[in-house]
Parts: C-alpha cells; sequence; structure tokens
C-alpha cells in the first residue's frame, strides 16, 4: 500500500498543481477520510487569485465526503469505513467563541474556516478531520455522494444566508446573484416560507435554476438597474429582507437600497477581491437611523446542522443536484478549476470523483 496521495494546491498565487503528498496520520481527537466525492468552490477561486495570504504548496479544497480511513486514538462513536461528511467549517466546539454560539469563528474571526486557510484542505484522496467527533457526520445509505457534497458548504452557507435574513412566512425577499451560495439561498428562502422570492440574475441557465429551486421573479440586470426593478415590481415599498451573495460593493448597496425601513440584509458574499471598503450610502441607511438590520456571516458547520440538511435531503424538500453542471474524475481537478476559474460552458458546480 502506498503512503502517499495526490492533492491539489495552491503552487503560488494564480497558479495550481496536482502533487503528491504523505497520507496525513489523525492526531488523537482526529480522524482520516478517504475522499470519494468533492465539489470545488468559488472561494477556492478566491484563494488562488490571492484574496487569502496562503502559502504556496497549501492544499486546497472544502467539500468533500468520504469514507474514514483512520480515528484518532480519542475518537469515539466511529468506526473505519463509515461513509461520512465534513463541513467547510470545523470548529472545535470548546473555545470562547464556540460556547458563545459563533462557531464559524472558531478562536477569532473566521477562525472555524481551517482548510486551505490554517491547514492542508480536502481537495486530496485523503484529508484530517479536526476535532473529529463533532465535525464528521454520518451519511445516510439513500443519499449519494453526489447529494451529501452539498452539505458541507453550499446548503448550509445559502440557508444561514435566510436565517439570518430572519424571514418571516409570506415576506418578499431579494436574492441578489444565483451562483451556488446564491441558489441555496433561494432553496431556503423557499424551504422557510418567504411569499415571494425576486433572484436577481443575468445567465439564462442560472435564472432558469432559480425558478426551478423557487424564485417568483427574475430581475435581470444586464436589462437595467436592478434596485429600480425591484422597487418598481414592489409598487415602491421595497422587500423585507435582501440576501447578498455576490460579494461585491455594487451589490451590497443594492441590497441596501431595496430592503424596506426595518428590513434585514443579510451578507453571505465572499468580498475577498475587491479591496476598496463597503460604502453605506446614508439616504439607503436612514442616515443610520430607519431600524435596518445588517447581519454577516460564515458557513456554520457541525454534525447536528449537517444532520438537518440531509434530512431535508431525504424528505425530498431540497435537491442541490441540480447545479452539478459538470462530473469530472480527479485526474482532471486542474482542468475543471480552469472551467471554475472561466466559468466556461455555464458551468454552476464541478462534483470530482475519486476513484
Amino acid at each position: 500500500m502506498t503512503d502517499t496521495m495526490r492533492a491539489l494546491i495552491i503552487e503560488r498565487v494564480g497558479a495550481t498543481a496536482v502533487v503528491d503528498k504523505p497520507i496525513p496520520e489523525p492526531g488523537p481527537e482526529e480522524a482520516i477520510v478517504r475522499t470519494t466525492a468533492a465539489l470545488i468552490c468559488t472561494s477556492d477561486v478566491h484563494t488562488v487569485k490571492g484574496a487569502l495570504p496562503v502559502p504556496d504548496g497549501r492544499t486546497l479544497g472544502h467539500e468533500s465526503v468520504g469514507v474514514i480511513h483512520k480515528l484518532g486514538s480519542a475518537v469515539n462513536g466511529w468506526t473505519e469505513g463509515q461513509r461520512v461528511a465534513v463541513n467547510a467549517v470545523t470548529p472545535c466546539y470548546r473555545c470562547a467563541y464556540c460556547q458563545r454560539g459563533f462557531t464559524s469563528q472558531c478562536g477569532g474571526a473566521l477562525g472555524g474556516y481551517k482548510y486551505t486557510v490554517q491547514m492542508d484542505g480536502n481537495m486530496a484522496e485523503y484529508f484530517v478531520v479536526p476535532a473529529a467527533e463533532a465535525n464528521l457526520t454520518a451519511i445516510p445509505d439513500a443519499l449519494s455522494d453526489a447529494q451529501a457534497v452539498y452539505s458541507c458548504d453550499m446548503l448550509s452557507t445559502g440557508f444561514m444566508g435566510a436565517e439570518h435574513a430572519r424571514i418571516n412566512f409570506g415576506e418578499t425577499v431579494a436574492i441578489f446573484a444565483q451562483g451556488p451560495v446564491g441558489l441555496s439561498a433561494t432553496m431556503a428562502a423557499n424551504t422557510l416560507g418567504a411569499g415571494r422570492i425576486i433572484a436577481v440574475e443575468s445567465r439564462p441557465e442560472r435564472q432558469a435554476l432559480a425558478k426551478r429551486f423557487g424564485a417568483d421573479d427574475i430581475v435581470d440586470f444586464s436589462q437595467g438597474d436592478p434596485v429600480e426593478q425591484i422597487m418598481e415590481m414592489t409598487g415602491g415599498e421595497g422587500v423585507d429582507a435582501a440576501i447578498e451573495a455576490f460579494g461585491f460593493p455594487q451589490t451590497f448597496e443594492a441590497c441596501l437600497r431595496v430592503t424596506k425601513a426595518g428590513g434585514r440584509v443579510s451578507n453571505i458574499g465572499y468580498h475577498g477581491e475587491n479591496p476598496a471598503p463597503l460604502q453605506l450610502p446614508l439616504d439607503a441607511f436612514g442616515l443610520g437611523m430607519n431600524d435596518k438590520a445588517i447581519h454577516t456571516g460564515l458557513c456554520p458547520g457541525g454534525s447536528e446542522r449537517m444532520g438537518r440538511m440531509f434530512q431535508l435531503m431525504l424528505s425530498g424538500r431540497i435537491d442541490p443536484t441540480p447545479m452539478t453542471t459538470h462530473t469530472f474524475g480527479f485526474d482532471d481537478v486542474s482542468r475543471a478549476f480552469e472551467m471554475m476559474t472561466s466559468k466556461e460552458d455555464g458551468i454552476i458546480k464541478p462534483l470530482i470523483t475519486f476513484a
């Protein structure tokens, strides 16, 4: 049996490579998972472009499922060979941030996001799971890897966006951008009972998926100012909540402008590529006094939340797999990453399978 594995790494800013690395050994509270399927995230693309200070040679990836290969000496309740999913965010569940309920901020700002930032990611044939007892989630037999892998980031992030928007049943919500995270937020808003969902998107294939996932109206920003379009379709009143799922100053400002007084803005977009500060237009901000709330968040992890995502898929209430537009074997992961970077061929989410 070989003691090496293949991994997709950031070779340097702007470049990736597939290299051989040693198969990791688990610490006492860790597990090693043999990867069977993974997704490439736009966050990986941002990282390779230099949005995060990541050392050369670090393994990319944070959306992987597989089977338990080896367990640390202190890990109880799990057995080798179990099918498992692991969230992109792997908190310790012990620090003050975790105990205060901010598990995604484990140890400090964004600290729960360990893969690639603090340790090797999991776009590799094997990967480490920290705090394994809390961060491993058993995959039900009735779910395929292609379904379960969406719980690792996209679904948890999209549902967080809707949760932070505090959507009450029957309310109107606008969701800016229908990439994988925005589409997941559309699914979530529909599941949580939004009365009207307005999806902002220009690409026809993403517009079609937004409608499939529960959007009632599509606003195409290439056809005119989306703020004006939303205000017109809501009779000048605006929406109860807006979800920013793109990560650009223009969409953040648009969310503020379309949200009515007393409404909520939920930001789940990754603003890492734009160094300019976000502006708060004073009129849309009511000079700081119009009771609008802004809530930010990072993908929540943990087995309890992952299990709830699985239940929604088992019941048929959600099915994220239409977002998988392309499938590649790990031998072609570099090509998949190139396509995710350029958004070639209408790619939304590429599934990577491991032999």
